[in-house]
C-alpha cells in the first residue's frame, strides 16, 4: 500500500513539473517576441489548469527587477477592492473566505464560463505571496459589472478601462491582460458570425504599445459555453513553434502553441 501511495504523489509531482516546464517554455517564446512593449495582451480558453501558471511565470519574471508588474483580469471591477484586501492580507483562511465568498466565485448555474477556477484563485494567492516578498504586483478587473448593452458594448467599456489603467502606469512598469481569445483580437476575422463584435476589445487599443498574443495548445481541452458550458476537445495542431504575424490586417501579433491544455478545477458550483 505504501509503495503505491509513493509511486502515486511521485506520478503527481511529475505532472505537476511537466507543466510548470511547459509554462516555462512559452513563457520565453513570449517574452523574446514581446520584448519591450508595455501593454501585452493574452488571449486564452478559459477553464485551463496550463494558462494562469503562464501568467503566473510571465509576472514573476517581469517584476523580478523590481520593475511594477499590472495584471489586468477578466473579472468585474466590483472585485478589486476585495482584490486589493486579499494581495495585502496574510492569504489566511480569513482572507481566503472574503475573496471567494464574493459573488462572481459563486456563480451556481450553467453558466459558469471557465474563469472561476481553482487554479486562477492560486495564482492570484502566488502573486499575493511574491508582492509579500517585495515585488511591485498589482491584480485588478477590468470586465463590466453586467453585459448589459451586447458583446460591443462590453468590449467597448473593457478598452476603455485598460486604456485608463495603462495610462496611470508608472514609468518603467508593464501591463499584462489576460483576456478571452475574441476580445484580444487586433481585427475581426472574415467570416466572422454576425453576433461579434465588430470592433474586438484589443483593436481599440492599437494606439498604444500594444501585442497581443494568441494562447493555443497543439491538443487537450478548455471550458468553453454555447447553449451551456462544458469541456470541449481542441481541434488538434501540426503547429511546431511560436508565429509573428506582422501583416495589417493580422488578428494577433504572436501565436503560440503548448503542448496541450486541460481543464482545470472549477470553482464548486
Amino acid at each position: 500500500m505504501h509503495s503505491i501511495f509513493r509511486w502515486t504523489t511521485a506520478l503527481i509531482l511529475a505532472l505537476g513539473m511537466a507543466v510548470t516546464a511547459h509554462a516555462d517554455d512559452t513563457a520565453v517564446q513570449i517574452r523574446q517576441h514581446a520584448a519591450d512593449h508595455r501593454m501585452l495582451v493574452l488571449g486564452e480558453f478559459h477553464g485551463t489548469r496550463e494558462t494562469p501558471l503562464l501568467v503566473r511565470e510571465l509576472v514573476d519574471d517581469y517584476s523580478r527587477d523590481g520593475a511594477p508588474v499590472l495584471l489586468a483580469l477578466e473579472l468585474p471591477r466590483a472585485e478589486n477592492s476585495t482584490l486589493r484586501d486579499y494581495l495585502a492580507s496574510d492569504g489566511g483562511a480569513a482572507a481566503r473566505q472574503r475573496l471567494q465568498s464574493r459573488a462572481f466565485w459563486t456563480v451556481r448555474d450553467d453558466q459558469h464560463d471557465g474563469r472561476r477556477s481553482r487554479d486562477m484563485l492560486a495564482m492570484i494567492e502566488d502573486l499575493r505571496a511574491l508582492k509579500a516578498q517585495g515585488r511591485v504586483i498589482d491584480v485588478v478587473g477590468y470586465d463590466v459589472d453586467n453585459s448589459d448593452g451586447g458583446n460591443q458594448a462590453r468590449d467597448d467599456r473593457m478598452a476603455a478601462e485598460l486604456r485608463r489603467l495603462y495610462q496611470r502606469l508608472p514609468a518603467g512598469a508593464r501591463m499584462l491582460v489576460l483576456t478571452g481569445n475574441v476580445h484580444a483580437m487586433l481585427q475581426r476575422p472574415l467570416g466572422a458570425p454576425p453576433e461579434m463584435q465588430t470592433q474586438p476589445m484589443a483593436s481599440l487599443l492599437r494606439d498604444l504599445d500594444i501585442y497581443s498574443v494568441r494562447l493555443g495548445a497543439l491538443r487537450g481541452q478548455a471550458w468553453a459555453c454555447a447553449d451551456t458550458c462544458v469541456a470541449r476537445s481542441l481541434p488538434e495542431q501540426g503547429a511546431t513553434g511560436p508565429r509573428v504575424d506582422a501583416h495589417a490586417g493580422r488578428q494577433y501579433d504572436l501565436w503560440v502553441w503548448m503542448p496541450e491544455l486541460s481543464v482545470g478545477t472549477l470553482v464548486e458550483q
